[in-house]
């Protein structure tokens, strides 16, 4: 496996994971919308809407990273970020199935669980949460991953193709930290204190196109600890009194958000933490 397709190359993650891939041997060629200044390589502007440009971008790749999504249910009106999020997802993988690509990583959300844009806001089932937790979004990011994950398992089924789906929390740069409210953790209720560092995000894609044989699987890219300096117990008092089903211990600081299975299953764990930019030890 030489070569890597990352869409949305020019974005945030993007960006630092093309950078990193390059750093590890890999040729990469970006698919975006819009050229960066930013990358070194090989860069092609493509419309994710239009398969026919989706397939000519794609060949000559061994494997894809799918980052390219509108990132949240602002901006644009719902049915569009719906349609644009789930077609162009749809002709990642079928491309892919077109041109013999057995590996690719999509990117997912947290958000596919409900919680961060809810109207009606409602409370986990257990904790800690899990990929086996009810998907319950109530708008359309939510429900495009939702359907992007169910569209990777048909993909799967139908030509043995593995798909995996990356559910990251809030992705975090370091240089974030200090401008984030950790002292006010009703700020970050709706996401359960969830996050990821940007470095932590990469590792994990890189992770997910080095194993074999997962067929179509969902994993949380979530940190090990939560973006609060409350601790964990402490959180779920004030503000989920009422899940009382702890299927696992929640001391410390302890992410609400579960990674095991990501670890298990790709060998990988986050390695960083807003507490070492303060300075706080565990």
């Amino acid at each position: 496996m030489k070569t890597i397709a990352v869409t949305g190359g020019s974005g945030k993650l993007g960006t630092q994971l093309v950078q990193s891939l390059q750093q590890q041997g890999y040729q990469v060629v970006s698919l975006d919308n819009q050229r960066s200044n930013q990358l070194h390589c090989k860069q092609i502007k493509v419309d994710l809407n239009d398969f026919g440009q989706v397939v000519a971008a794609l060949h000559g790749a061994d494997a894809i990273i799918h980052l390219a999504a509108i990132p949240a249910p602002l901006g644009h009106t719902y049915p569009y970020i719906f349609a644009n999020n789930t077609v162009s997802g749809y002709h990642i993988l079928e491309a892919a199935s077109i041109l013999g690509i057995r590996k690719v990583v999509m990117g997912s959300s947290e958000s596919s669980y409900g919680f961060a844009w809810a109207e009606t806001p409602f409370s986990p089932d257990y904790l800690p949460l899990d990929e086996e937790h009810p998907q319950q979004p109530q708008e359309c990011y939510g429900l495009s991953k939702v359907l992007n994950e169910l569209t990777a398992e048909m993909f799967d089924r139908r030509n043995g193709m593995q798909v995996i789906s990356l559910r990251f929390s809030m992705i975090t740069k370091p240089e974030d930290y200090k401008h984030l409210s950790i002292s006010k953790p009703e700020s970050f209720k709706k996401i359960l204190w969830s996050y990821i560092d940007i470095r932590d995000a990469v590792s994990a894609c890189i992770a997910s196109i080095k194993v074999e044989d997962r067929g179509a699987i969902c994993l949380n890219i979530t940190s090990n600890d939560t973006l609060s300096d409350w601790e964990t117990e402490r959180l779920l008092q004030q503000f989920y009194p009422g899940v009382i089903d702890l299927r696992a211990p929640l001391t410390g600081r302890t992410a609400v958000v579960s990674n095991q299975m990501a670890k298990d299953t790709l060998d990988w764990s986050p390695q960083h933490s807003w507490a070492d930019s303060e300075k706080i030890v565990e």
